[in-house]
């Protein structure tokens, strides 16, 4: 017989400061080798390799070999969903400077959440395809003084979300082909942390992310989870799927 989830472990992991660093530079489900994450958690590489070993043993990151270097990835869409819920209760980092100021806003701009859309885009996007009928079973928002839906310990799954079928073909028609099975739930949402609505997660989401990087509508930030929208994607978001422009540029 086992108890009770041993939440303490996994905060100590957490509650250090460099390995919060290590855990959201791979935010974006990306992997990266030990050396790039000791510069993201501004530490020299001789003291990285316990830190990462911690991680790993915690079951927090996993180890993917290449030749001989070694990657470090989050091991599961779980660590994300823990980190952005979170984030939500966390409080801001002060800013101190300008590069602060401008690497924050273009947090909450858009960014990736694991290995989908996040941020202001990610909420807009969210809410287009609600109001078009691509996507139904919820409002977009965010309701935490509901009982019954919205609930942090189940975030993701209360809210009945669901692809309509004039969402499926609309996605088909535009590159992201639904046919086959999937090894997790088509349609999930996030409650995101900064905008506190709900954003895209599930197969969908990361579909739909890959595919506008792919179309070069989004590109990723050379470091972190930014990613940037380019002018094509500007006006071919809102071609697409009714994205309000407005809400993106703010």
């Amino acid at each position: 017989m086992e108890g009770d989830a041993d939440l303490s472990r996994v905060a100590a992991l957490v509650g250090d400061p460099t390995r919060t660093r290590i855990l959201l530079a791979l935010g974006d489900g990306r992997a990266l080798p030990a050396g790039v994450l000791a510069n993201e958690a501004g530490v020299a590489p001789s003291t990285i390799s316990q830190h990462l070993s911690n991680l790993v043993a915690g079951g927090l990151l996993r180890v993917e070999p290449y030749g001989r270097n070694r990657y470090f990835r989050l091991a599961g869409p779980a660590v994300a969903y823990a980190l952005e819920a979170l984030a939500q209760l966390a409080p801001a980092v002060p800013v101190r400077s300008l590069r602060d100021g401008t690497r924050a806003e273009a947090l909450r701009r858009a960014r990736s959440c694991y290995d989908h859309l996040a941020g202001r885009l990610g909420v807009a996007l969210m809410a287009a395809f609600l109001k078009q009928g691509l996507i139904e079973g919820g409002d977009g928002l965010f309701h935490p003084e509901a009982a019954l839906c919205d609930r942090l310990a189940v975030a993701g799954r209360d809210s009945g979300y669901r692809l309509t079928a004039k969402g499926a073909s609309v996605f088909t028609g535009f590159g992201i082909d639904l046919a086959g099975p999937h090894a997790r739930p088509v349609v999930r949402y996030c409650v995101d942390w900064t905008e506190q609505q709900h954003h895209l997660s599930g197969w969908l989401g990361a579909a739909l992310l890959e595919r506008l990087l792919a179309m070069d509508w989004l590109r990723r930030a050379q470091r972190g989870r930014v990613v940037h929208l380019t002018d094509d994607g500007r006006h071919g978001l809102q071609r697409a799927f009714g994205v309000e422009l407005q809400v993106m540029s703010q």
